[in-house]
């Protein structure tokens, strides 16, 4: 348990800070000079995902009586620890956007979050993709906006002719063997497999039907295989080497130095925008994810996103207007139009989708965005983060070479059983 209550102490002095610097939710008016009700909404890297303004600014021209104001905090384990941070202070930053289900879960039972269970009563669940992700002993306190899944992204140049429509992950260690030019700084690797655990445990348990919080991870094995094969075979950077460079997904891929790459569907709407802006040369696409074995049926992980309600915020019922129009068919629209993927589906937001500009359209993409199921990247529950930070250190000694596959699984079995209450 040391190094869980290690973990603690870093939010521990964040809090302590927090008291001086303050973040912007607790300060100011209910209302602007023009006597607009103000909600501030807590986000992320606002600047760079398009997403948000797209929402904020359609649902402003909906309620114009309503002004909606970003609190921006940097992505990544910054965001979740300083939301955390922010709520046990008692901040009433009004809407709060939940990155991912196990922060959710962890708002939620510690009475954080408004209930939204009255709102969920009146829409076609059946529309909302990753809604059962919210559903706590029947009640709901956020509402997914996007529902995101991994799918293979390639550089259509790169990848040429070959069939990408049911591939294995046999076949795919093959074609990265094929693909790989070069050496040196010219080299292009036929595949970038990005440092990320969910890259190889996430979609071993949703293919295998493997439990990543039960503590027996045997299940992992074969994906591991491939992963350190396709790195031995020098088709992919090394992992050593992407940890250490930081290497994104986005630079290996967009400068044409990796010919496949497995990523969630949210990409898409960053290289749109950075085709747009003339940053991004390769004409794209997506397939399906590679599979165990090649049976017509696309199994994949993902994640939906979705917006909560501060019990805290100063102006509640306006944040939770926010809420269920962003959820549903209006802000769905508004983001599918650049390029996201929304939690709400209907023909008309999928229209929209492969309606954007620079959009691959074709029927292996349309194929990709349609899987048989996705499962959900990291199951509920109040163990979940101490499991993902014990899978995740595992996972770099894996990888890095620091461990065998079968050392790094009996570490993963036994830290779970015994760290882990």
């Amino acid at each position: 348990m040391k190094k869980i209550t290690a973990r603690l102490l870093p939010m521990a002095l964040a809090a302590a800070l927090f008291g001086v610097t303050g973040c912007g939710g607790d300060g100011g008016p209910a209302t602007d000079s023009k006597g607009r009700t103000i909600i501030k909404i807590a986000l992320w890297n606002y600047q760079t995902t398009p997403e948000f303004k797209a929402l904020i600014d359609g649902f402003e021209a909906k309620y114009p009586k309503i002004h909606v104001e970003p609190v921006d905090i940097l992505a990544g384990e910054d965001y979740a620890q300083k939301l955390t941070t922010m709520l046990s202070g008692g901040d009433k930053t009004d809407v709060l956007t939940m990155k991912n289900v196990t922060d959710y879960s962890r708002y939620a039972t510690r009475g954080q979050l408004r209930s939204l269970t009255g709102d969920v009563q009146k829409i076609d669940k059946t529309a909302y993709a990753g809604l059962d992700d919210f559903n706590l002993k029947g009640e709901y306190y956020a509402l997914p906006y996007r529902q995101d899944f991994w799918v293979l992204f390639y550089n259509k140049k790169l990848v040429g002719d070959a069939d990408l429509s049911h591939l294995t992950w046999s076949r795919f260690e093959a074609l990265a063997k094929q693909f790989t030019k070069g050496s040196g700084s010219s080299k292009v690797y036929g595949t970038y497999l990005h440092t990320w655990r969910s890259v190889v445990q996430a979609i071993a348990s949703a293919q295998t039907g493997g439990n990543l919080l039960g503590g027996d991870y045997g299940f992992m094995k074969d994906q591991y295989e491939t992963a350190l094969g396709i790195q031995k075979a020098g088709a992919t950077l090394p992992f050593a080497s992407a940890m250490s460079q930081k290497v994104t997904y986005d630079a290996q891929f967009t400068t044409g130095k990796a010919a496949m790459v497995p990523m969630g569907s949210w990409w898409a709407a960053a290289l749109l925008a950075e085709q747009a802006q003339g940053k991004n040369p390769v004409q794209w696409g997506m397939a399906p994810m590679p599979q165990i074995t090649a049976n017509g049926k696309t199994v994949t992980f993902g994640s939906p996103t979705a917006f909560a309600v501060n019990k805290r915020a100063r102006n509640g019922d306006a944040a939770e207007k926010f809420v269920t129009w962003a959820a549903g068919p209006e802000g769905a629209a508004a983001i599918a139009k650049i390029g996201i993927v929304p939690a709400y589906s209907s023909s008309a937001t999928m229209k929209a989708f492969f309606g954007v500009k620079g959009m691959p359209s074709d029927q292996l993409t349309r194929q990709a965005m349609n899987p048989s199921k996705v499962q959900l990247e990291m199951p509920v529950s109040d163990r979940s983060s101490d499991v993902d930070q014990i899978l995740k250190e595992e996972h770099e000694l894996v990888m890095s070479g620091d461990k065998s596959i079968d050392q790094g699984i009996k570490e993963m079995d036994d830290r779970v059983k015994t760290e882990v209450q």
